[in-house]
Parts: structure tokens; sequence; C-alpha cells
């Protein structure tokens, strides 16, 4: 962050200096975490079910915090009391941001039911090949990480990549009053959190939220290949770039072809130019994630063949999102286990498809958060699972009756090629039977299921195999 004194802090947030100099300054960064404060930073005591973080106040100042925000006074060390230390935590992140557009900041927002991060990382590698970039790893898209991620930038950073989530109408727009971007990209609308907004209407809806804040000078990047998302075109001020497979996308790839490691290769045409693109993530979905990170950096002012040569390099950067690992048996494990809805399940089974193996295998878990349809969508996901090719579905949890009830009703057998397991220990007795050297076994679902420690599970095993 960039250095301010406990009463600018203040008068950022509205709050109140209770104690301490008003001349000190904050040098180091901005935590909620009092296990990592270093001297000179800033503690977030932020309210919570189990912890609260004005139990740590003590700690913030031993490890020598030069104050904290707080909702109450606190003798161990310098406090801004505010009344809600979260709404103030946005507060400060837009007063540092606006002295930051200020000095020549380009800030941009993701959104989309599926794909933000991996569009984050890809976008992030890419810019800083232009010039300093922040761009967490990560999801660090709601109102506490938002914000903390712009307050991580400084007066040397050139481009601020932000991811934008949502559960509800009106979650993006609070988020773009944080920090308002001047590019926007917008990747899909699909059924995540389908429960809470009721209908695919309604998430495009809050989706296009962020092309509304766009200012008129800036540029809003539209998958083409989405209707609801190219729909929002009319929604915003800002020039419209599309991007997508079609004849009619400005940013587009053509000659897709995927390699035997399910990697993607085509030619990234833009700006009348046309230059090749060898991605190293793993799936034929990179290809409108990468694109749609294409036309951001387009935007932000970089050469077609720069992000060309950029997306070539770029790699995996956040935990759990199409993960591969080859165990030293030969059994190759896909770990996309931070979350899940239909479209990226899919997107994965379709990813294992075409890895070279001898068997694919889709360890799933349930998906969260789908409302009245989650039944349906469950079943279903068994369905597209055989029809994607895995010769084994095995349904981990309470939650993932559907997949397996789904894979037999396509034709996989009951307890050989569906199989129903109780919880994650249950899973790793039966694939520790089961898996054999060229399998290639995907293991995803919803964060909440915690199927990422299966994943380890089978690494672990792997290693002493």
């Amino acid at each position: 962050m960039i250095a301010l004194t406990l009463a600018e802090v203040a008068a950022a947030v509205g709050g109140r200096l209770a104690s301490g100099d008003p001349g000190a300054v904050v040098t180091g960064a901005v935590t909620i975490d009092s296990r990592t404060l270093a001297a000179g930073d800033l503690f977030v005591a932020l309210p919570g079910e189990r912890v609260d973080g004005h139990d740590f106040l003590g700690a913030a100042a031993a490890a020598g915090a030069a104050g904290a925000l707080t909702t109450r006074d606190d003798d161990a060390l310098p406090c801004v009391v505010v009344d809600d230390t979260v709404a103030a935590l946005g507060r400060l992140a837009t007063a540092v941001h606006e002295r930051l557009v200020d000095g020549g900041l380009v800030t941009l927002g993701i959104t989309g039911s599926s794909g933000k991060t991996s569009t984050k990382d890809l976008l992030g590698q890419v810019l800083a090949t232009h010039g300093p970039t922040v761009s967490p790893p990560g999801s660090f898209n709601n109102d506490i990480g938002m914000p903390l991620t712009v307050l991580s930038a400084d007066a040397t950073t050139r481009h601020l990549v932000l991811e934008m989530g949502a559960r509800g109408i009106g979650h993006i727009a609070r988020l773009c009053a944080v920090a308002r971007p001047r590019i926007g990209v917008v990747l899909n609308v699909g059924s995540a959190h389908l429960g809470e907004f009721g209908s695919p209407e309604g998430i495009a809806r809050a989706k296009g939220e962020l092309v509304e804040s766009l200012p008129e000078d800036g540029t809003a990047v539209l998958n083409a290949d989405d209707p609801r998302v190219i729909g929002m075109a009319p929604r915003t001020r800002a020039r419209v770039l599309r991007t997508g497979r079609g004849a009619d996308a400005d940013v587009r790839a053509v000659a897709v072809a995927l390699d035997a490691g399910g990697r993607a290769a085509f030619t990234l045409v833009a700006a009348g130019e046309e230059h090749p693109v060898t991605l190293q993530v793993v799936g034929e979905h990179q290809v409108a994630n990468a694109l749609s990170a294409a036309g951001a950096a387009l935007a932000a002012g970089m050469a077609p063949a720069a992000v060309a040569a950029a997306l070539s390099a770029a790699e995996v950067r956040s935990r759990w999102r199409m993960e591969v690992t080859r165990r030293a048996d030969g059994v190759t494990v896909v770990n996309d286990a931070y979350n899940a809805n239909p479209e990226s399940m899919r997107a994965a089974l379709a990813a294992i498809a075409g890895m070279a193996g001898t068997r694919r295998i889709a360890v799933l878990g349930g998906m969260a958060e789908l409302g009245p349809d989650a039944d349906a969508e469950h079943e279903r996901l068994g369905r597209d699972a055989i029809a994607a090719g895995a010769e084994i579905v095995v349904a981990v949890g309470p939650d993932a009756v559907g997949i397996a009830t789904g894979a037999r009703a396509a034709g996989a057998r009951d307890g050989e090629g569906s199989v129903h397991v109780p919880d994650r220990a249950a899973a790793r007795a039966l694939l520790t039977e089961v898996l054999v050297p060229g399998d290639v076994v995907l293991v995803k679902a919803s964060r909440a299921f915690g199927l990422e420690l299966l994943a380890a599970d089978l690494l672990d095993d792997g290693a002493t195999a």
C-alpha cells in the first residue's frame, strides 16, 4: 500500500483515531491475519462467528503493527475506531485506489459464472510483461478479498487485476464502487449460485453491473459466444470488444487443436494480425478464458504479438484449478476441486477426455447453491460424465447420490462404472483398489465438500506406491 499516516487512514474511513500519534505512518501492508503481520502494517480486526480479530490486537502490537482498524479502542496499539471494519476496509481501498488512478493505474475487473480465477491468473501474467501488475493468487473476489487486493498495489503498480464475485443483485456494483474498473471482462453466464439468483436472467443482470460501471473511455470485453454476455453490450457506455470463435469477434481463436495433455493451441486473430498461441493450462475451455484475457490486455495497450507470446508462457497460478500431476506409478490426478457448477463440471470432463490415458475416472462431489433444480442437475451430470467418456464415475458424499443415479441411467453398471461412496475415506479406499497405471482421474466438487483433500490423498498414495 502507499504510505499513509494514521490521521489519513482515519479520514479515509470516516473513523476516529482513539489513541496514538496521528502522524505515525503505515509503511507496510494491510492485513486481516495477525499471523502474517510485520512492522509498519495496518491490522484490520474483522468480526467472525468463531474468531474475532479484536482478540489479536495484542499480537498485532507485538508484531510492530503501526495501528489497527477496530470497532472499539484498545490499549495495545493505536486504533482507528469505526462502526464496521469490513465497510471501513472498502472505504480505505477506495481512497487509495483514487490516488493510484490519478498516478496512471489501469484497473481491470473480471466476472462470470466460472473461470474468473483462471482468467485473472492468465491476464495477470500477460500484463506483467507490460508493466508492474497486481493480481493475487486465489479467489479474492468479495467485500474483504477485493479491497485487500486493491490495498496491495502501490505507486509503482501499472495494472490492477480484480476478480469480482456475486451472490446477489448489487454485489458487483458495490465492488465496483470500491474500485471502479476502466476495463471490464464478462466471461459467461451459467448456473453458479442459481439457487440465490433464481434464474440465469438474474445472474446476467448481476454480472452486467460490471459493464454498467465502466467509464465512457473504458472497454467492456464481452464473450460473444455467450448470448447473455454479448447481450450486455447495450448496458455500457464503454467501447465493446467482442471475444470468441465466431467470425464477428474482434478477438478470436481459429484452428484450435489439443495436444495429448489436453492443452490447446490456436491462432490468435486480433487487430488485423495473426499470432500462434500454445497454452500451458489444461482444457479446451481455457481458450475462451485466454481470449478474454487477450482482449483485456489489448484494451490495456499491449500489442497482439506480445499478448500471444505471454499467453503461451502463462501457467496455472491458483491452487486446485486443473492441477495436473502424474504419479510415479503412471496415474494422472487432475485436481479441479476448488469449486464446481454444471458448466465447469462439463468443461473439466471434456478436458480429461482430451488427455492421453487408458481410462478416465471422474470422482465427483456435490454442486452447491443450485436451488430447486439441484437433484436434476446432479443426475444430468452423471449422464454427462458417461457421455464424455468416463469409464468409472465415483460419486462422493450424500449430495452426490444423483450423480451415480445419472451415470447408471446412461448405461454405467452399478458398482463398477457407477459407484456412490459416503465420504472421502471411502473414496480413497475404493480408488486405491481400482487405479492402474495410465488412468486419468478427475477430482471435482464445490469447495464446501473439500475434495481437494481427496486429491492430495491420491497423490500421497502415489508417492508410496
